[in-house]
């Protein structure tokens, strides 16, 4: 994918005409998602003759966490995407933060995907083994606590796409995964110059990027991501498990 979104839209769209329609399109509650931690509605979402399937996920209805703030849940499943579209590696669907039938939530395209596939009977397919490398990178920047199997999707496409980041980005390390494999390798060339343009924006206090992440983050989570970046790119080398921390999430699908 370059900039079209694979979704069941009717229409080919860009990804710039997702956003905009998620964020400003009239929302539609077409029901309550099954098995979601949290409260989670699949919705349609339309502007003009463009309808898009998304997940709204509104903030009174995440469960309280020990370790996470209240009501930040859907403001991290934010972050994510824009981090994902930093690098420019696309693995997170089109993700918006709005008002809509029940408060403040995220809105994220949703994706048909199979649901008999998952990161484990999957990781040996040759046409996602880079895309695998790119999300163990990304879980390793954005510090998620939660990448199960199943929050790895596949297409009839043959697209890989990423969901579930709302316990992402704390600033103490949280790494739970079930990806793993590339432990210790060398990081491939091509990816630490995205990784390098993602530290820029970053770095730079005036730039989009991350005037957007401090209206979602809090100041120690926004150091600890660009610290996590920076410590990434001076290791060339893929995270390995912590002796000092749980590695894997429970269950691992």
């Amino acid at each position: 994918m370059s900039n079209q979104p694979s979704s069941q839209t009717p229409i080919q769209v860009t990804v710039e005409q997702v956003l905009h329609t998620l964020l400003h399109g009239e929302i539609e509650e077409r029901g309550l998602l099954p098995y979601s931690s949290n409260y989670s509605f699949l919705v349609l979402v339309r502007e003009g003759a463009l309808q898009l399937p998304a997940v709204y996920k509104p903030r009174r209805g995440e469960n309280p966490l020990w370790d996470f703030p209240s009501g930040t849940l859907c403001l991290r499943e934010t972050a994510a995407y824009l981090v994902s579209a930093a690098l420019d590696w696309l693995l997170v669907p089109p993700t918006v933060l709005r008002q809509g039938p029940r408060g403040l939530g995220s809105v994220q395209l949703f994706i048909q995907a199979d649901p008999d596939l998952h990161y484990f009977n999957m990781q040996e397919d040759a046409r996602f083994a880079r895309l695998f490398r790119q999300l163990t990178l990304f879980d390793a920047v954005i510090n998620n606590a939660d990448r199960k199997a199943g929050h790895c999707l596949f297409t009839e496409e043959g697209r890989l796409w990423a969901i579930d980041h709302g316990i992402c980005f704390h600033h103490q390390y949280k790494l739970r995964t079930v990806l793993w494999e590339y432990s210790g390798q060398p990081i491939e060339a091509d990816f630490l110059a995205h990784l390098e343009a993602l530290q820029q924006q970053l770095e730079d206090q005036d730039s989009p990027l991350r005037t957007q992440l401090g209206e979602l983050l809090d100041r120690r989570e926004l150091a600890a991501l660009c610290r996590r970046t920076e410590q990434i790119l001076s290791s060339k080398r893929y995270p390995s498990p912590s002796p000092h921390h749980r590695n894997f999430p429970w269950p691992p699908i």
